[in-house]
């Protein structure tokens, strides 16, 4: 059965599909965020159903949302599953994913390696981006040049903080440690006594990327931590906003894609990750403003590049973090951060 249009379905219509349907096996469920959704459509879901002469059918949401209705269902209703790293690594400790098999996906040994196995035997990254600082330059004379530099006395009152329960809010406590000269993970409360100190630079936190945005549009900060994606957006909203060159490095963020457990169609799932790895594809994307790309072949020019996280220099300076022991300690964080900011 080939289809030229892909429909969105709940979570409970697509899985009544898989287990009704009895046309399922030429059926792939994919759980992903739906973000530029026709896009999406033109570049991979079109091309890829009229490869496979398949049909894929869509759950939408967020990281937590998805995952969820996953475990709830025991690793089944979806046949492939898109999400952030630490929400992977939650998937990958409960038991929801099964091993990739590597010889289905030949295009992963084309790819960075930091995006090859982020999880072990696990899914593969499809795209890298980076936590940073951004400020206006216009309004901060002095470069920032370090992680350190947040808590500098001319950034009194300037600063938003990333909310604790967002992907960047704990890679601030990690950053705090590193300060204080301790590993946070292991003993929290130099971290925490940091945090306090840099309490009288922070104007708020943020949990949005459009509440970032508004915040420097209307003035009331000029610096913040941001991911590499909402960047083009905020030199839209504010021109002289510059990307912090830090000497220590920007932190990097992985989103991966992965095969449910209870997966009705594992090898055309496998199919399907290997189509978005492909270079050629991996390109498309990223001159179409979707994805960076992690194909080490594909070659962009350098206004191609300028928004995304890409080539060998920028990866390699990227910070890792392990999300085993991040999402071991984030619920006492959430706890901690909470008292420093009255919340």
């Amino acid at each position: 059965m080939t289809t030229s249009k892909s429909r969105l379905l709940s979570a409970t219509t697509a899985a009544a599909l898989l287990l009704a349907s009895p046309a399922a096996a030429e059926t792939l469920v994919v759980s992903w965020w739906g973000f530029n959704g026709d896009k999406l459509n033109e570049f991979i879901v079109q091309p890829f159903q009229e490869q496979c002469e398949c049909e894929l059918v869509f759950e939408t949401g967020n990281n937590a949302d998805r995952l969820n209705r996953v475990q709830i269902r025991g690793g089944a209703g979806v046949d492939v599953i898109y999400l952030s790293d630490s929400f992977a690594q939650i998937g990958v400790e409960a038991g929801l994913f099964q091993p990739i098999d590597r010889s289905l996906v030949p295009n992963i040994d084309g790819l960075y390696e930091m995006a090859q196995n982020p999880h072990g035997e696990f899914g593969p990254a499809y795209t890298i981006g980076r936590v940073g600082i951004v400020y206006d330059a216009e309004r901060v004379t002095a470069p920032i040049t370090q992680w350190e530099d947040l808590w500098r006395d001319d950034l009194a009152n300037a600063l938003s903080l990333p909310g604790i329960t967002t992907t960047a809010g704990p890679m601030v406590v990690m950053i705090a440690g590193e300060k204080a000269g301790t590993d946070a993970f292991e003993d929290a409360d130099p971290a925490f006594a940091e945090i306090e100190a840099l309490r009288s630079n922070v104007v708020t936190n943020y949990n949005t990327g459009s509440e970032m945005i508004n915040l420097f549009s209307t003035g009331e900060i000029s610096v913040s931590l941001a991911q590499d994606f909402a960047l083009g957006q905020l030199q839209q909203a504010v021109p002289s906003i510059v990307w912090a060159e830090l000497e220590d490095g920007d932190i990097a963020t992985l989103n991966t894609v992965n095969i449910p457990t209870g997966a009705a169609n594992v090898e055309l799932a496998h199919e399907f990750i290997n189509f978005i790895l492909d270079p050629e594809r991996q390109a498309l994307l990223a001159r179409n403003g979707v994805d960076a790309p992690v194909a080490t072949a594909v070659d962009l020019t350098e206004e191609e590049a300028a928004q995304w996280t890409y080539g060998d220099g920028m990866i390699a300076g990227l910070q890792r973090i392990d999300y085993t022991q991040m999402n071991a300690a984030k619920t006492a964080w959430i706890d901690r951060w909470n008292e420093v900011f009255g919340m």
